[in-house]
């Protein structure tokens, strides 16, 4: 009865001429940066949404005012590579969807996309066991469905998750041999139904058989069961070559392809060569990759050298080095994580051998802040291409642009405020991860998210979390996003005749 009658008081009160507004916030004084563009602005959020972007916004009648003189205000963060509350390894993930979002909102990250895996190669019982994990969620979010086999089943559910429940995008594992690893042929088929669907193949590009005889080498014939052994059995020119080979399958289906987590200089020089082909690749690198060096697996503290083992490898400082400088130059295009964090006494149960350490480092709470330093604060990039590769970009290619990505007119009101001169440390101790450990333990960071707003409420601020368990919401991502535009007018092949003799074979293959 009471809030009937208070729906009543509203209407009244619309009909006789007052506004009737929601929770509303000003932002003053700061400067506002996109991907494209820097400006002095004010910025009103109003209803969860942007009203306006500036100089001179009026304050009356607005709830809350912050001030962001000599900050910056910039899109929350987009990470679109997570796992939380994944089973893998006998294991499960010890960050779940409100440890891992509520770490993330620390960070200035506000939207992320994290991989739903199949139930026994089922993909809706997958997507029904995600949903049902989430529900503790605090912060917008989607998902990617991996393929871990096919039959026509699999091949029909892709088809109802991209229609009926807002997948635009599907993961395919050419590693980890005998449980998560797809065959050429399944790939082939994989990418025709995602053309045929408007969704983006993605790869996770290891040579899984050659990793598995890397493994049994590195252990029976060289004697080392450590986590060395973890980067001395899946080596570089592993990686380079699924790569390679996952592109040119792409292109004799005329897909386009999302590599996931580009590790090293050889597979960023592969993707340069596709892109320079014209061929629709897009690279995503990761926080570790630009940030962090093999030489930490060689530690000979079982404890410290295991958090860093993750797949691909962490690889050397020179390749590193290069995966920097081609996101900073356009060859890769976005930055995630591959926040998949498990805790030191997980990790143990691959103290006898390598192979049975759970795969997985964090990130989701450190990548702004570590992308800065890299980034920003090494003269490799400015804040609008910081923008760009931390938000801009994954809005784009997963086709949520410009709802979120962006400070505009209309956009979801996910914003962070940025102070640049705010030095501070990263530490476990501190983190809002269920991780023990930390693989930015010890690193000083000049620049900090002092502020975040997620769905038009202040939820992190000066070092206070104010999140809700179950705040969170599940964002449909619609297909044919920026990466299909003109596809289907692309030649396969050179030569015309040559492209309708390869478009029959592609029928050929997706009926398999």
């Amino acid at each position: 009865m009471y809030r009937f009658k208070c729906i009543l008081i509203a209407i009244c009160l619309v009909l006789r001429g007052y506004p009737c507004h929601g929770h509303s916030i000003l932002i003053q004084g700061g400067t506002v940066v996109s991907a494209d563009s820097m400006e002095e602005a004010d910025v009103l959020v109003r209803d969860g949404v942007v009203e306006e972007v500036r100089q001179g916004i009026p304050v009356n009648g607005v709830d809350e005012i912050v001030d962001a003189s000599g900050r910056y205000v910039m899109p929350g963060g987009i990470d679109p590579h997570t796992h939380l509350s994944m089973p893998f390894m006998g294991m499960v993930a010890c960050d779940d969807f409100y440890s891992g979002q509520a770490a993330a909102l620390a960070g200035g990250t506000t939207f992320h996309i994290d991989f739903a895996l199949p139930v026994d190669h089922d993909l809706m019982a997958g997507y029904e066991e995600w949903r049902r994990k989430s529900k503790d969620s605090v912060m917008d979010y989607g998902f990617h469905m991996a393929v871990t086999s096919w039959s026509d089943k699999v091949k029909k559910d892709m088809e109802t998750l991209v229609r009926s429940h807002g997948i635009n995008s599907f993961k395919f594992f050419m590693a980890y041999k005998g449980a998560l690893m797809v065959t050429d042929t399944e790939l082939l088929q994989g990418f025709s139904q995602c053309k045929e669907l408007g969704a983006i193949p993605q790869v996770h590009a290891e040579n899984g058989d050659a990793v598995a005889h890397g493994q049994d080498y590195v252990v029976n014939s060289l004697g080392v069961t450590g986590p060395e052994g973890h980067a001395m059995s899946r080596p570089e020119v592993l990686e380079a070559e699924a790569t390679s080979r996952a592109i040119r399958l792409a292109e004799f289906v005329g897909s386009p392809l999302y590599v996931v987590h580009v590790m090293g200089k050889q597979p960023a020089e592969e993707i340069a060569r596709a892109r320079f082909r014209g061929s629709r690749i897009i690279g995503e690198t990761v926080t570790s990759a630009i940030s962090l060096n093999e030489s930490v697996l060689w530690n000979s503290n079982f404890t410290e050298a295991a958090k860093y083992v993750m797949s691909p490898p962490i690889r050397s400082a020179e390749s590193g080095a290069a995966v920097k400088a081609a996101l900073a130059g356009g060859i890769l295009q976005l930055l995630g994580t591959d926040h998949a964090v498990f805790n030191s006494t997980q990790k143990q149960a691959g103290i006898k051998d390598f192979r049975a350490i759970p795969n997985g480092v964090n990130g989701i709470e450190e990548r702004m802040h570590v992308a800065w330093e890299e980034l920003v604060n090494s003269g490799a990039m400015s804040p609008m291409d910081f923008v760009r590769v931390t938000s801009t970009e994954a809005a784009k290619i997963f086709n949520i642009f410009p709802q979120k990505g962006t400070i505009a007119r209309n956009s979801d009101a996910d914003i962070i405020i940025f102070d640049p001169k705010v030095r501070h440390t990263l530490r476990a101790a501190s983190h809002h991860s269920r991780m023990d450990t930390n693989v930015y333990e010890g690193k000083t960071i000049t620049g900090k998210v002092v502020t975040t707003i997620s769905q038009g409420k202040i939820v992190w601020n000066n070092g206070r979390l104010n999140v809700r368990r179950g705040a969170g919401r599940f964002i449909p991502l619609e297909p044919f996003g920026n990466m299909y535009h003109g596809v289907h007018k692309r030649n396969l092949h050179d030569g015309e005749s040559l492209s309708k003799q390869s478009g029959s074979i592609v029928h050929d293959i997706s009926e398999l």
